[in-house]
């Protein structure tokens, strides 16, 4: 099913319609889990309250694909210029400058033209920066004209707090070549753990437009509430008075209305 793009901020005309999905990812290790839609619930660990109720924290975890380890791994960081890293079924521990999956490159040669053997991507790599790695996901992605990538973890979802991670974002639509994030190492002397059953990266879709400066220089700052007009007064009448004295106020008023709003522009009409 293609999908039509909507109005973009920049030029304020209607985009091409996609043909096809708006990103395709090509998953090239055998057994890796392949990426899968978000889920409201931060995949299983937001508190039962928040996903009940709170529709800005669920619509964020949402929204994008969670992207996968392609195997359980761990680093150590000696403070230093040194990571030694190892994997379930390794022997030991290896100094990590750079490395290859395990039996990827002798796959990636018996599939790949002549020209292209030899030309497996990095699995990991540590970087000049101490304590820094980058870590590919076994996947290599396609968007639609237009649309990017944003790498980045995944939304409200507990973070180890042995690594800090880079965001990024990837011009998908013309740049074919490997998915993958670094991470910072931050704790020393102790292993970092990276589970192929947990979500590494959260994958969101944007469009190019919206990372213009004309979109992104345009935004205003009104100052004092002085500058309040009676619009915005009764906007604010709307959202925050009248439910806090209304004694028959229902809980999730505002989840509610956005699974309403969600679901008019799922149907096939969409916001006609």
């Amino acid at each position: 099913m293609g999908y039509e793009a909507p109005m973009t901020a920049a030029s304020g005309t209607a985009a091409a319609p996609v043909a096809g999905p708006i990103a395709r990812f090509f998953s090239v290790i055998p057994g890796a889990r392949a990426p899968q839609r978000a889920g409201r619930d931060a995949y299983g660990t937001l508190p039962i309250r928040a996903y009940r109720h709170c529709e800005a924290v669920t619509s964020a975890a949402a929204f994008g694909w969670h992207l996968f380890p392609p195997m359980d791994m761990e680093f150590v960081w000696d403070g230093g210029t040194t990571v030694n890293w190892t994997y379930d079924g390794a022997e030991g521990w290896y100094p990590l400058r750079v490395a290859q999956f395990p039996d990827f490159a002798a796959h990636f040669d018996a599939h790949a033209p002549a020209d292209v053997q030899g030309f497996s991507p990095t699995f990991l790599a540590a970087l000049t920066e101490p304590g820094v790695v980058q870590i590919w996901t076994g996947l290599v992605a396609r968007t639609a004209p237009g649309w990017n990538l944003l790498l980045r973890p995944p939304a409200n979802a507990p973070r180890d707090l042995g690594y800090e991670q880079y965001e990024g974002v990837v011009e998908t639509d013309r740049w074919f070549g490997p998915i993958f994030t670094n991470i910072r190492l931050c704790r020393t002397g102790q292993p970092v753990r990276l589970q192929a059953g947990f979500p590494l990266i959260q994958a969101q879709p944007v469009q190019r437009a919206t990372l213009t400066d004309a979109v992104l220089e345009s935004m205003e700052v009104v100052e004092g509430l002085d500058a309040w007009g009676g619009a915005e007064w009764d906007a604010f009448r709307h959202t925050l008075v009248r439910p806090n004295t209304d004694p028959n106020r229902r809980p999730g008023a505002y989840a509610a209305e956005s699974r309403r709003d969600r679901k008019r522009l799922d149907s096939p009409h969409g916001g006609d």
